[in-house]
């Protein structure tokens, strides 16, 4: 996948002129009487995603009309690739802010994605967009670049992308940065402390592994990300129906926005001391796996009773998050495809937002906002930890029952997390049912923009500057 943008603008490139519902009229007023008369015969209005394409006196393409919400919105754009035909553009427009011009050819950037490994390349070309005015480049590259790998992650098939494939692909994003991998296999998780993650993937003929990458200057402050990493999730023993598999190669998309996060950052050679760790396991059913009831010790000590095994995502997530702990970092973040009840709380194009810490779950929600990358903050509500309760052991790893699934899946995870450690959890979708403007249907890279923004501001880093609106 490459970036559709070139330096400057030739006699070729056509104009492309975004334009707000609120000064359609007093922007037309000033326009001449040609482009008066085919606003009014085309019945163009400005409103957000119309587009309308404006002929010459010789019936060729003169310049693209598009209605947006605001100039440096992130979406502007991003319905005009698809649109277009192939051709050089530019954005005549003049931008409030280097964010602004950042924002909309990083909308163009990801409307240019498709996937084809399965099937022949797309044969149109991609039109190509000059360089909006101040933007930052690198941004709008990490972004896309990153953005593309997560989706090519997610949508390839779990045939394709098993435990093994995903730590190669961790592999590859590591030897790009110079950075340091570990992969740790099969039975040795049990010998390094990793019995969670064992007993999860234990079942599958492709073994299990704990991925571990490090990156950064080991006197810089420590940054630890967490991702979900369930190649394919058939809910084992407690075997989920046909329906419930049906998207299940998306499970690792914890996994995939780790690494796809983790590229940007060492792209941008932001200055922390980076952790990235994915459990990557494929849970199965065979002789050997896990069953309802039973026991398991975790790397923190804690035991842990299997109240259902097809809630695995935790299981394998906790020794991760206490791996991660034991470094006592400055922040530790974690990404997961966890529960159905956070996308019935609130639907698939937001992110749950569980966190131990105001400040840190203040900074995401103002990013997420910023970067059109939405959160939503819910309760780490400790009322419910009776929920998690076991006769038999210290914890279970479901609820007692059919309410809060989403919380209480957090609380048990905050058991593996200090409390003096700031720590946010992302329950998180990781696809789109439908395609919108820059998001085609299948795997997207949700949140992977807003934390990156939030770690760049806060360690102390001139590579984004917070959007205020």
């Amino acid at each position: 996948m490459t970036l559709t943008f070139k330096d400057r603008k030739d006699r070729t490139s056509i104009p492309i002129t975004p334009i707000e519902k609120a000064v359609f009229a007093a922007w037309l007023k000033k326009e001449p009487a040609a482009m008066r008369a085919w606003v009014e015969t085309s019945g163009f209005t400005a409103e957000e995603g119309r587009v309308s394409l404006v002929p010459d006196s010789k019936g060729r393409l003169a310049d693209v009309l598009v209605g947006v919400k605001s100039q440096g919105d992130l979406w502007g754009l991003a319905g005009l690739p698809e649109r277009l035909p192939p051709g050089n553009y530019w954005l005549d427009a003049r931008m409030e802010s280097r964010a602004d011009a950042t924002h909309a050819a990083i909308g163009w950037a990801l409307a240019c994605y498709g996937f084809d490994r399965y099937k022949k390349p797309r044969a149109k070309p991609w039109p190509t967009l000059v360089w909006p005015d101040n933007c930052d480049k690198g941004l709008v590259a990490r972004t896309a670049n990153a953005a593309f790998l997560a989706r090519d992650l997610i949508n390839t098939p779990s045939a394709d992308m098993g435990p093994a494939e995903l730590a190669d692909a961790a592999a590859k994003v590591a030897r790009k940065h110079r950075a340091k991998i570990t992969v740790t296999v099969g039975d040795r998780l049990l010998k390094t402390g990793y019995p969670t993650v064992h007993a999860v993937g234990r079942a599958s003929a492709r073994e299990p592994r704990l991925i571990d990458v490090t990156w950064g200057n080991p006197k810089a402050p420590k940054v630890t990300l967490v991702g979900k990493g369930v190649c394919f999730d058939s809910g084992g023993l407690d075997l989920k129906p046909s329906s419930g598999m049906l998207r299940m190669k998306k499970d690792m998309a914890g996994g995939a926005l780790m690494l796809a996060l983790a590229d940007m950052i060492m792209d941008a050679k932001l200055p922390i001391r980076l952790r990235v760790l994915v459990p990557a396991v494929e849970n199965s059913v065979s002789g050997n796996a896990m069953r309802p009831l039973d026991v398991i010790k975790t790397r923190k000590g804690i035991t842990v009773e299997v109240g259902n095994t097809d809630a695995e995502g935790r299981l394998i997530l906790c020794d991760a998050l206490a791996a991660a702990d034991e470094d006592k970092p400055a922040l530790i973040l974690d990404a997961a495809t966890l529960t159905g009840a956070a996308r019935v709380a609130v639907g698939a194009e937001l992110v749950a937002l569980f966190a131990n810490d105001d400040r840190l779950a203040g900074e995401l929600l103002r990013h997420g906002s910023a970067e059109g990358d939405p959160m939503w903050r819910m309760p780490l509500w400790k009322g419910y930890r009776a929920m998690i309760d076991s006769k038999v052991a210290d914890v279970n790893n479901v609820s007692d029952g059919p309410q809060a699934g989403a919380i209480t899946a957090a609380l048990y995870l905050n058991e593996f997390v200090s409390a003096a450690t700031p720590w946010a959890h992302l329950d998180l979708y990781a696809w789109n049912d439908r395609a919108r403007p820059g998001r085609p249907q299948g795997g997207e890279a949700q949140a992977i923009r807003a934390v990156y923004a939030m770690i760049a501001e806060r360690f102390g880093t001139a590579a984004v500057q917070p959007r205020r609106r």
